[in-house]
């Protein structure tokens, strides 16, 4: 038998009774669920209360700001036709090009005609219309004058019995004579004038015919179709191409009556459309109906958003906010904590007792993922955030972080 020192023995004594009455410290836990309970281990989250921005959520249809179906104003035949689908143009480009030879033509006739008459009347190129210096009334006034001062001397002498009565009638013939033809060169100067007027419209109108050949962009923006090809003949009023401005769009909104007080001209609207998750692009507000619609109570506006970049296109839908002036106070839990079935909104309360209670809720809007519970819960309440198909009301809930 081997026997240990004293001291040795005690130490282990000691070290075994120690060992066979230690406690060890458990973590605190939750009470355990009565037997046959069904437990549901979930996320919480605290009911929170703070101010949030108001909002009026419509939706409408992207329009282009101006789109046109372009048409010839003088008939004849394509020759040429510079632009295709899709091609952007600027204000004043060249659609398409119809012959310009037969125009051309009576174009420079007008002007030859109009240069005529302004020689015949003396005109020098940028003077005003002064009868009394055209050439032809210029010598008949002269001619006048010249018979006015003879029959003025002749009858002088025909008073001082020096002159035959037979050579005074006759100075005052001639003198009658230059008088009237002095007048009928005036009233032929006036002719020619008017006459000048008509030629220098023609001109006018052979000039505006042949800058017509050439079919033009009426604004910026993007060819949405060419309706005629290189041959065609075109008549006037034939559509020749549709032009779009696609910067900025423009889109209608309904907005319900009771939100009449939140839309006014110049505030600013955030769309989002399905093609751009997550992205949002911001208008203002244009126009603003005078009347609210007799059938719906609801009020017509019209807000115009940038477009720049072109990713926005005409006709998608879009879903707009408008943010009203004030903030107000909201009751908000993570979106997660809502469960929604046909239509039914809910989420699920963790009582003081740990089990879960079922409240049926009437959501708001939804703010930086959170969303608003109008009724239903209040700030300080506890929320399940996760597994929520799992619970049902009286499920015991163990809380996970």
């Amino acid at each position: 038998m081997v026997r240990f020192p004293r001291p040795l023995w005690l130490l282990l004594t000691s070290a075994l009774l120690a060992a066979g009455c230690e406690t060890t410290a458990e973590p605190e836990v939750e009470t355990p669920a009565p037997e046959g309970t069904r437990t549901v281990a979930a996320a919480t989250a605290v009911v929170v209360e703070r101010p949030i921005s108001r909002f009026v959520a419509v939706s409408g249809t992207l329009s282009a700001q101006e789109q046109a179906d372009v048409a010839a104003e003088i008939s004849g035949r394509i020759v040429s036709t510079p632009v295709e689908r899709g091609t952007r143009v600027s204000a004043g480009a060249a659609l398409v090009q119809i012959a310009d030879a037969e125009v051309r033509a009576q174009a420079d006739e007008a002007v030859a005609n109009a240069a005529q008459i302004e020689a015949r009347l003396g005109l020098v190129v940028g003077a005003t219309f002064d009868i009394d210096r055209v050439p032809e009334v210029a010598n008949a006034r002269a001619s006048s004058e010249l018979a006015q001062l003879d029959f003025d001397r002749a009858r002088m002498l025909v008073e001082k019995k020096l002159l035959p009565q037979a050579d005074f009638d006759r100075s005052r013939a001639q003198a009658d004579v230059a008088r009237r033809q002095f007048d009928i060169a005036r009233n032929s100067a006036e002719q020619q004038y008017q006459s000048l007027l008509a030629a220098r419209a023609r001109m006018t109108v052979a000039r505006k015919a042949l800058a017509d050949t050439v079919v033009r962009a009426p604004f910026d923006g993007v060819v949405d179709q060419r309706l005629v090809s290189v041959g065609d003949y075109v008549v006037r009023g034939t559509k020749v191409a549709s032009v779009m401005r696609t910067s900025p769009l423009r889109v209608e909104l309904t907005v319900p009556g009771q939100y009449i007080s939140a839309i006014a001209v110049g505030r600013s609207v955030s769309l989002e459309v399905d093609a751009y998750p997550g992205r949002t692009f911001t208008g203002r507000i244009r126009y603003v109906s005078p009347a609210v619609q007799a059938d719906s109570r609801a009020l017509i506006i019209e807000a115009v958003v940038p477009n720049e970049t072109g990713d926005l296109k005409p006709g998608q839908f879009a879903t707009a906010r408008i943010e009203q002036a004030a903030q107000t106070p909201a009751v908000l839990v993570p979106g997660s904590a809502v469960r929604t079935d046909s239509d039914t909104a809910r989420v699920y309360v963790v009582s003081q007792t740990g089990s879960a209670e079922e409240r049926i809720v009437t959501t708001g809007q939804t703010v930086e993922g959170l969303i608003e519970i109008t009724s239903g819960v209040k700030a300080g309440d506890v929320v399940a955030t996760s597994n929520l198909a799992q619970l049902a009301d009286g499920v015991r809930i163990t809380r996970t972080r």
